[in-house]
Protein backbone atom coordinates (compact mmCIF):
# COMPACT_ATOMS: atom_id res chain seq x y z
CA UNK A 1 0.00 0.00 0.00
CA UNK A 2 1.29 3.45 -0.97
CA UNK A 3 0.88 6.20 1.60
CA UNK A 4 -0.50 9.52 0.37
CA UNK A 5 1.66 12.63 0.61
CA UNK A 6 0.24 16.12 0.08
CA UNK A 7 2.80 18.62 -1.20
CA UNK A 8 1.87 22.31 -1.05
CA UNK A 9 3.87 25.08 -2.76
CA UNK A 10 2.93 28.14 -4.77
CA UNK A 11 5.88 27.55 -7.13
CA UNK A 12 5.01 24.95 -9.83
CA UNK A 13 8.68 24.08 -10.36
CA UNK A 14 9.02 23.01 -6.72
CA UNK A 15 5.87 20.91 -6.97
CA UNK A 16 7.19 19.11 -10.06
CA UNK A 17 10.58 18.48 -8.41
CA UNK A 18 9.06 17.06 -5.23
CA UNK A 19 6.54 15.01 -7.18
CA UNK A 20 9.32 13.34 -9.17
CA UNK A 21 11.30 12.77 -5.96
CA UNK A 22 8.54 10.83 -4.18
CA UNK A 23 6.03 9.48 -6.69
CA UNK A 24 7.77 6.11 -7.09
CA UNK A 25 7.33 5.27 -3.40
CA UNK A 26 4.25 7.29 -2.41
CA UNK A 27 0.99 8.53 -3.91
CA UNK A 28 1.72 12.23 -4.33
CA UNK A 29 -1.01 14.88 -4.31
CA UNK A 30 -0.04 18.47 -5.09
CA UNK A 31 -1.64 21.83 -4.30
CA UNK A 32 -0.60 25.35 -5.33
CA UNK A 33 -2.01 27.15 -2.27
CA UNK A 34 -3.18 26.58 1.27
CA UNK A 35 -6.83 26.88 0.28
CA UNK A 36 -6.39 24.39 -2.56
CA UNK A 37 -4.68 22.00 -0.14
CA UNK A 38 -7.54 22.29 2.39
CA UNK A 39 -10.01 21.31 -0.30
CA UNK A 40 -7.91 18.27 -1.17
CA UNK A 41 -7.67 17.28 2.50
CA UNK A 42 -11.45 17.01 2.51
CA UNK A 43 -11.15 14.26 -0.08
CA UNK A 44 -7.87 12.54 0.73
CA UNK A 45 -6.73 10.99 4.02
CA UNK A 46 -3.02 11.72 3.74
CA UNK A 47 -0.24 10.38 5.92
CA UNK A 48 2.12 13.33 5.43
CA UNK A 49 1.95 16.99 4.43
CA UNK A 50 4.97 18.86 3.09
CA UNK A 51 4.31 22.56 2.67
CA UNK A 52 6.27 25.67 1.86
CA UNK A 53 6.33 28.29 4.61
CA UNK A 54 6.07 31.46 2.50
CA UNK A 55 2.93 31.41 0.35
CA UNK A 56 0.52 34.21 -0.58
CA UNK A 57 -2.92 34.53 1.08
CA UNK A 58 -2.23 31.74 3.58
CA UNK A 59 1.20 30.96 5.05
CA UNK A 60 2.40 27.41 5.58
CA UNK A 61 1.89 27.69 9.35
CA UNK A 62 -1.66 29.01 8.95
CA UNK A 63 -2.44 26.18 6.57
CA UNK A 64 -0.96 23.52 8.88
CA UNK A 65 -3.00 24.77 11.85
CA UNK A 66 -6.18 24.30 9.83
CA UNK A 67 -4.92 20.98 8.47
CA UNK A 68 -4.25 19.75 12.03
CA UNK A 69 -7.90 20.41 12.90
CA UNK A 70 -9.08 18.46 9.85
CA UNK A 71 -6.60 15.57 9.96
CA UNK A 72 -5.08 15.40 13.43
CA UNK A 73 -3.12 12.19 12.79
CA UNK A 74 -1.41 13.51 9.64
CA UNK A 75 2.29 14.25 10.08
CA UNK A 76 3.24 17.79 9.07
CA UNK A 77 6.61 18.96 7.62
CA UNK A 78 7.40 22.50 6.50
CA UNK A 79 9.97 23.85 4.03
CA UNK A 80 11.46 27.18 5.01
CA UNK A 81 14.34 29.56 4.46
CA UNK A 82 16.94 30.16 7.17
CA UNK A 83 15.43 33.55 8.04
CA UNK A 84 12.09 31.97 8.99
CA UNK A 85 13.40 29.39 11.47
CA UNK A 86 12.65 31.46 14.60
CA UNK A 87 9.01 31.77 13.54
CA UNK A 88 8.66 27.95 13.53
CA UNK A 89 9.75 27.32 17.13
CA UNK A 90 6.30 27.88 18.66
CA UNK A 91 4.62 25.77 15.99
CA UNK A 92 7.04 22.90 16.55
CA UNK A 93 6.63 23.11 20.34
CA UNK A 94 2.84 23.11 20.03
CA UNK A 95 2.87 20.04 17.79
CA UNK A 96 1.58 21.77 14.66
CA UNK A 97 4.84 20.98 12.83
CA UNK A 98 6.66 17.66 13.13
CA UNK A 99 9.87 18.75 11.37
CA UNK A 100 11.15 21.61 9.26
CA UNK A 101 13.50 21.43 6.29
CA UNK A 102 15.58 24.44 5.30
CA UNK A 103 15.95 25.58 1.70
CA UNK A 104 17.75 24.72 -0.43
CA UNK A 105 17.18 21.14 0.66
CA UNK A 106 19.22 18.03 0.05
CA UNK A 107 17.16 15.38 -1.75
CA UNK A 108 18.74 12.63 0.32
CA UNK A 109 18.07 14.43 3.63
CA UNK A 110 14.51 15.22 2.59
CA UNK A 111 13.89 11.58 1.63
CA UNK A 112 15.21 10.44 5.01
CA UNK A 113 13.02 12.97 6.80
CA UNK A 114 9.97 11.76 4.88
CA UNK A 115 10.81 8.14 5.69
CA UNK A 116 11.03 8.97 9.42
CA UNK A 117 7.82 11.01 9.19
CA UNK A 118 5.99 8.04 7.65
CA UNK A 119 7.31 5.80 10.44
CA UNK A 120 6.03 8.37 12.93
CA UNK A 121 2.65 8.29 11.20
CA UNK A 122 2.57 4.49 11.44
CA UNK A 123 3.32 4.73 15.17
CA UNK A 124 0.53 7.26 15.66
CA UNK A 125 -1.86 5.13 13.64
CA UNK A 126 -1.02 2.05 15.71
CA UNK A 127 -1.55 4.02 18.93
CA UNK A 128 -4.88 5.27 17.64
CA UNK A 129 -6.01 1.76 16.73
CA UNK A 130 -4.98 0.54 20.18
CA UNK A 131 -6.86 3.44 21.80
CA UNK A 132 -9.97 2.63 19.77
CA UNK A 133 -9.71 -1.04 20.69
CA UNK A 134 -9.38 -0.12 24.37
CA UNK A 135 -12.42 2.13 24.15
CA UNK A 136 -14.46 -0.63 22.53
CA UNK A 137 -13.29 -3.06 25.21
CA UNK A 138 -14.22 -0.58 27.95
CA UNK A 139 -17.70 -0.21 26.47
CA UNK A 140 -18.11 -4.01 26.42
CA UNK A 141 -16.86 -4.32 30.00
CA UNK A 142 -19.25 -1.61 31.22
CA UNK A 143 -22.06 -3.30 29.33
CA UNK A 144 -21.20 -6.62 31.00
CA UNK A 145 -21.16 -4.97 34.44
CA UNK A 146 -24.45 -3.21 33.78
CA UNK A 147 -26.01 -6.47 32.63
CA UNK A 148 -24.75 -8.29 35.70
CA UNK A 149 -26.06 -5.59 38.06
CA UNK A 150 -29.45 -5.72 36.39
CA UNK A 151 -29.50 -9.51 36.69
CA UNK A 152 -28.37 -9.33 40.32
CA UNK A 153 -31.13 -6.85 41.08
CA UNK A 154 -33.76 -9.14 39.57
CA UNK A 155 -32.42 -12.16 41.47
CA UNK A 156 -32.46 -10.29 44.79
CA UNK A 157 -35.96 -9.01 44.03
CA UNK A 158 -37.13 -12.61 43.63
CA UNK A 159 -35.37 -13.77 46.82
CA UNK A 160 -36.59 -10.85 48.94
CA UNK A 161 -37.92 -7.58 47.50
CA UNK A 162 -36.57 -5.69 50.51
CA UNK A 163 -32.99 -6.61 49.59
CA UNK A 164 -32.88 -4.32 46.55
CA UNK A 165 -33.81 -1.19 48.49
CA UNK A 166 -31.55 -2.32 51.31
CA UNK A 167 -28.70 -2.49 48.78
CA UNK A 168 -29.43 0.99 47.48
CA UNK A 169 -29.55 2.50 50.97
CA UNK A 170 -26.40 0.66 52.02
CA UNK A 171 -24.61 1.94 48.91
CA UNK A 172 -25.67 5.51 49.71
CA UNK A 173 -24.49 5.26 53.31
CA UNK A 174 -21.19 3.69 52.20
CA UNK A 175 -20.67 6.43 49.62
CA UNK A 176 -21.36 9.14 52.19
CA UNK A 177 -18.90 7.62 54.66
CA UNK A 178 -16.31 7.08 51.92
CA UNK A 179 -16.59 10.71 50.88
CA UNK A 180 -16.17 11.78 54.50
CA UNK A 181 -12.92 9.78 54.51
CA UNK A 182 -11.76 11.48 51.26
CA UNK A 183 -11.57 8.22 49.34
CA UNK A 184 -10.50 8.84 45.75
CA UNK A 185 -13.32 8.92 43.16
CA UNK A 186 -12.51 5.60 41.48
CA UNK A 187 -12.38 3.78 44.82
CA UNK A 188 -15.55 5.58 45.86
CA UNK A 189 -17.33 4.27 42.77
CA UNK A 190 -16.12 0.75 43.59
CA UNK A 191 -17.31 1.15 47.18
CA UNK A 192 -20.77 2.24 46.03
CA UNK A 193 -21.11 -0.76 43.71
CA UNK A 194 -19.73 -3.21 46.30
CA UNK A 195 -22.18 -1.96 48.91
CA UNK A 196 -25.04 -2.16 46.41
CA UNK A 197 -24.14 -5.75 45.50
CA UNK A 198 -23.10 -6.94 48.96
CA UNK A 199 -26.16 -9.19 49.37
CA UNK A 200 -25.25 -11.09 46.19
CA UNK A 201 -22.68 -13.04 48.19
CA UNK A 202 -25.53 -14.45 50.31
CA UNK A 203 -27.85 -15.32 47.48
CA UNK A 204 -27.36 -19.08 47.90
CA UNK A 205 -27.90 -19.04 51.67
CA UNK A 206 -31.29 -20.62 52.48
CA UNK A 207 -33.88 -18.13 53.69
CA UNK A 208 -34.45 -19.99 56.96
CA UNK A 209 -30.81 -19.40 57.91
CA UNK A 210 -30.85 -15.76 56.85
CA UNK A 211 -33.94 -14.94 58.89
CA UNK A 212 -33.16 -16.82 62.12
CA UNK A 213 -32.04 -14.79 65.13
CA UNK A 214 -30.22 -17.57 66.99
CA UNK A 215 -26.56 -18.24 66.29
CA UNK A 216 -26.12 -20.85 63.54
CA UNK A 217 -24.93 -24.34 64.44
CA UNK A 218 -21.50 -25.47 63.24
CA UNK A 219 -22.93 -27.32 60.26
CA UNK A 220 -25.11 -24.35 59.37
CA UNK A 221 -22.13 -22.01 59.63
CA UNK A 222 -20.21 -24.20 57.20
CA UNK A 223 -23.14 -23.95 54.79
CA UNK A 224 -23.18 -20.16 55.15
CA UNK A 225 -19.45 -19.87 54.47
CA UNK A 226 -19.62 -22.22 51.50
CA UNK A 227 -22.48 -20.18 50.06
CA UNK A 228 -20.42 -17.03 50.55
CA UNK A 229 -17.45 -18.53 48.69
CA UNK A 230 -19.67 -19.56 45.79
CA UNK A 231 -21.27 -16.12 45.67
CA UNK A 232 -17.87 -14.41 45.62
CA UNK A 233 -16.70 -16.75 42.84
CA UNK A 234 -19.69 -15.66 40.77
CA UNK A 235 -18.70 -12.00 41.24
CA UNK A 236 -15.04 -12.56 40.34
CA UNK A 237 -16.05 -14.08 37.00
CA UNK A 238 -17.49 -10.73 35.90
CA UNK A 239 -14.84 -8.48 34.24
CA UNK A 240 -13.58 -5.62 36.42
CA UNK A 241 -15.43 -6.79 39.55
CA UNK A 242 -12.43 -8.40 41.28
CA UNK A 243 -11.87 -5.48 43.70
CA UNK A 244 -15.59 -5.25 44.37
CA UNK A 245 -15.72 -9.00 45.07
CA UNK A 246 -12.87 -8.62 47.58
CA UNK A 247 -14.71 -5.85 49.43
CA UNK A 248 -17.84 -8.01 49.64
CA UNK A 249 -15.89 -11.14 50.59
CA UNK A 250 -14.50 -9.61 53.81
CA UNK A 251 -17.62 -7.79 55.01
CA UNK A 252 -18.11 -10.41 57.76
CA UNK A 253 -14.61 -10.12 59.20
CA UNK A 254 -14.67 -8.74 62.76
CA UNK A 255 -12.30 -6.01 63.86
CA UNK A 256 -11.05 -8.26 66.70
CA UNK A 257 -10.30 -11.15 64.31
CA UNK A 258 -13.23 -13.41 65.18
CA UNK A 259 -15.09 -13.10 61.88
CA UNK A 260 -14.93 -15.05 58.63
CA UNK A 261 -13.84 -16.17 56.05
CA UNK A 262 -10.16 -15.63 56.95
CA UNK A 263 -10.29 -14.28 60.53
CA UNK A 264 -8.63 -11.03 59.53
CA UNK A 265 -8.41 -8.26 62.12
CA UNK A 266 -7.96 -4.49 62.29
CA UNK A 267 -6.38 -2.92 59.23
CA UNK A 268 -5.89 -6.36 57.67
CA UNK A 269 -9.54 -6.09 56.69
CA UNK A 270 -9.93 -4.01 53.50
CA UNK A 271 -11.23 -0.51 54.21
CA UNK A 272 -14.20 -0.96 51.89
CA UNK A 273 -15.19 -4.14 53.73
CA UNK A 274 -15.03 -2.38 57.11
CA UNK A 275 -17.24 0.40 55.76
CA UNK A 276 -19.80 -2.01 54.31
CA UNK A 277 -19.97 -3.93 57.59
CA UNK A 278 -20.94 -0.77 59.49
CA UNK A 279 -23.45 0.72 57.06
CA UNK A 280 -25.02 -2.68 56.36
CA UNK A 281 -25.56 -3.28 60.08
CA UNK A 282 -26.99 0.23 60.52
CA UNK A 283 -29.51 -0.12 57.71
CA UNK A 284 -30.45 -3.65 58.77
CA UNK A 285 -31.29 -2.32 62.22
CA UNK A 286 -33.22 0.64 60.87
CA UNK A 287 -35.17 -1.20 58.15
CA UNK A 288 -34.79 -4.97 58.63
CA UNK A 289 -35.01 -7.22 55.58
CA UNK A 290 -36.10 -10.10 57.84
CA UNK A 291 -38.90 -10.38 60.43
CA UNK A 292 -36.89 -8.81 63.27
CA UNK A 293 -37.52 -5.67 65.35
CA UNK A 294 -36.33 -2.34 63.98
CA UNK A 295 -34.40 0.29 65.91
CA UNK A 296 -34.49 4.05 65.91
CA UNK A 297 -31.63 6.10 64.61
CA UNK A 298 -30.05 6.78 68.03
CA UNK A 299 -30.51 3.20 69.18
CA UNK A 300 -28.84 1.86 66.05
CA UNK A 301 -25.85 4.17 66.54
CA UNK A 302 -25.54 3.11 70.19
CA UNK A 303 -25.46 -0.56 69.14
CA UNK A 304 -22.74 0.21 66.58
CA UNK A 305 -20.70 2.06 69.21
CA UNK A 306 -21.09 -0.80 71.67
CA UNK A 307 -19.68 -3.22 69.08
CA UNK A 308 -16.84 -0.88 68.04
CA UNK A 309 -13.42 -2.44 68.57
CA UNK A 310 -14.96 -5.90 68.66
CA UNK A 311 -17.02 -6.23 65.51
CA UNK A 312 -16.54 -2.85 63.85
CA UNK A 313 -13.66 -0.45 63.23
CA UNK A 314 -14.01 2.07 66.10
CA UNK A 315 -12.65 4.99 64.08
CA UNK A 316 -15.08 4.40 61.23
CA UNK A 317 -17.98 4.02 63.66
CA UNK A 318 -17.12 7.39 65.21
CA UNK A 319 -16.97 9.06 61.79
CA UNK A 320 -20.25 7.48 60.72
CA UNK A 321 -21.99 8.49 63.94
CA UNK A 322 -20.67 12.02 63.59
CA UNK A 323 -22.29 12.38 60.18
CA UNK A 324 -25.74 12.67 61.79
CA UNK A 325 -27.25 16.05 62.68
CA UNK A 326 -27.57 17.01 66.33
CA UNK A 327 -31.37 16.75 66.18
CA UNK A 328 -31.08 13.09 65.15
CA UNK A 329 -32.15 13.82 61.58
CA UNK A 330 -31.49 10.73 59.53
CA UNK A 331 -27.96 10.32 58.20
CA UNK A 332 -29.55 9.79 54.81
CA UNK A 333 -30.23 13.52 54.58
CA UNK A 334 -26.49 14.18 54.35
CA UNK A 335 -25.79 11.52 51.76
CA UNK A 336 -24.07 12.40 48.51
CA UNK A 337 -25.84 9.90 46.25
CA UNK A 338 -23.32 8.60 43.75
CA UNK A 339 -25.79 7.79 41.01
CA UNK A 340 -22.97 8.15 38.47
CA UNK A 341 -21.24 5.18 40.09
CA UNK A 342 -24.41 3.13 40.01
CA UNK A 343 -24.99 4.00 36.36
CA UNK A 344 -21.44 2.80 35.66
CA UNK A 345 -22.69 -0.64 36.56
Amino acid sequence: MKYKILIVDDEPANLRTLDRLFNNEYEVITAGSGMDALHKLMVHDVALIITDYRMPAMSGIEFLKKAAEMRSSTVRVILTGYTDVDALVESINSGVVYKYITKPWSNHDLQQTVKRAIQHYETLAAQYRLSQANERLEVRVKSAIRGFVNLATEMLEIKNPKLVEHGRRTAKYASALGKELNIEPKKLDQLFLAAYLHEMAHFRIPNHLVSRTAAPRDDEMLLVQDSLRRGIKLLTEVPELEDIAEAINYQHENYDGNGYPDRLSGDQIPLQSRIIAIVNAYDEMREPTTPTPSFGHSEALQILKAAAGRKFDPYLVSIFAGMAFANETEIELKIDVREAAFQMG
